[in-house]
């Protein structure tokens, strides 16, 4: 057993069973088997302030030196949780005592999180990246991968849109050149020099290009 864990039988052997302090334990106990279950129970104990009630100045404190867990991840927790809630109260309640293999990560449904609140994504799109996370149980890395392709097909990099312009307008002026240096040679109504004038342009171009 880790030290964390020891920690945690300690205080637990402490603490009346039922209340809310012990519950909150023992879902940080079981944390690696339902992350669910601790963010539920780290939600309550936020919304209440309950940890003053127990000796923490802040929820952060209390997370690191009672449940043994990084703000950052009690964050991550808490907002995976209520977005659940919220969002998807019918799905939580399938969830509830699912093995952890069948769990969605509360990475992915943090992304999920993000996701939905972003404007510019469709709800059509938006209920793909929830089958993703959700059905198919992909994880952030994927979902943020995913995402990344979309804005970049919706929202094209400004640096890149001006390239592509350019080189577009390099190509109709290299093309309008060897049109007009074709029918120059096959009519001869310009000066040679002119002719080889527009060639070395006409290939300058294509170095640019």
């Amino acid at each position: 057993m880790s030290k964390a864990l020891r920690q945690i039988e300690e205080r637990l052997s402490g603490l009346a069973p039922g209340t809310l302090r012990h519950e909150t334990l023992q879902a940080a106990k079981q944390f690696k088997s339902s992350w669910i279950e601790l963010g539920r129970a780290l939600w309550t104990v936020s919304n209440q302030k309950a940890f003053r009630e127990w000796g923490f100045l802040t929820f952060e404190a209390y997370c690191a030196k009672e449940v043994g867990i990084r703000a950052a991840t009690a964050k991550k927790l808490l907002h995976s949780y209520y977005f659940l809630e919220k969002e998807e109260p019918t799905l939580l309640k399938e969830l509830e005592g699912e093995a952890p293999s069948k769990l969605p990560s509360p990475e992915a449904v943090n992304v999920l999180r993000l996701i939905r609140k972003r404007k510019e994504i469709s709800p059509e799109r938006y209920q793909r990246f929830r089958s993703y996370a959700l059905e198919e149980g992909k994880e952030a890395p994927v979902l943020r991968r995913e995402l990344k392709s979309l804005m970049e097909e919706t929202h094209p990099d400004p640096a890149a849109l001006r390239a592509s312009r350019r080189q577009a307008a390099l190509r109709r002026m290299i093309g309008t050149l060897k049109s007009l240096q074709a029918e120059s040679a096959a009519s001869d109504f310009l000066p040679k020099s002119l002719t080889t004038q527009i060639g070395s342009l006409i290939k300058k171009l294509e170095e640019a290009l």
